[in-house]
């Protein structure tokens, strides 16, 4: 049977990320740092993969996106494209929480068993996933997460908040990841069954609000 094609994006924080694969074989990857500028980005990296790997948009069997946590807007980026490209070739789209993409590439770099991605969310809040340990993506008080992984020995630690995080750790190794790469979002997702439409993922409500509806 022929690897699976897939491409992948992660739009999220502070970076742009493309990655083309074929199974567990990479065959282009782009990635930019950026805090802005993201959705002009985008197009033409994907572009600059694809014809990297040497592959017509038609050949692709799936489709990988970051849904959060992360900016609003970035966050958003990647998902519109992602969703409109999903309509465009009819191919399963699989949304993948950038904090997963971040632990599992710190465990699999590390060889860790398991890994968490610690975000710094301001607030003294972070956002944190983990992965080989049950703990789904949330946002969290700074001194719950020290409370939380204090208690795992031997942890691979990833994201902006991993330094603050390392010294109330046994023997945690701190990786120098800080945004989701694209590649690890698509190893992530060839696993995946697509279901439906992915959404964003919201860790805080926004702090803007519409005015409320007079009777």
């Amino acid at each position: 049977m022929p690897d699976l094609k897939l491409l992948a994006v992660d739009t999220c924080f502070g970076a742009c990320s493309v990655a083309v694969l074929a199974g567990s074989t990479v065959l282009a990857a782009r990635r930019v740092v950026m805090e802005r500028g993201h959705a002009e980005a985008l197009a033409p990296m994907v572009e600059a993969a694809m014809s990297a790997a040497g592959l017509a948009f038609n050949e692709l069997d799936k489709l990988a996106v970051t849904t959060g946590p992360g900016s609003f807007t970035g966050q958003r980026v990647g998902l519109a494209f992602m969703r409109g490209l999903r309509i465009a070739l009819t191919k399963p789209l699989v949304g993948i929480t950038s904090l997963s993409a971040m632990a599992e590439q710190a465990r699999a770099e590390t060889g860790r068993p398991i890994a968490a991605a610690v975000h710094d969310a301001k607030r003294e809040e972070v956002y944190l996933e983990m992965i080989g340990h049950p703990f789904a993506a949330q946002i969290i008080p700074f001194g719950d997460a020290i409370r939380l992984l204090s208690s795992f020995p031997a942890l691979a630690l990833a994201g902006t908040a991993a330094a603050s995080i390392a010294p109330h750790c046994q023997d945690a190794i701190v990786t120098t990841i800080t945004v989701p790469d694209a590649v690890w979002v698509g190893r992530l997702a060839m696993a995946v069954v697509a279901e439906g439409t992915p959404r964003p993922l919201y860790l805080r409500p926004p702090d803007a609000k519409l005015p409320a509806l007079r009777p």
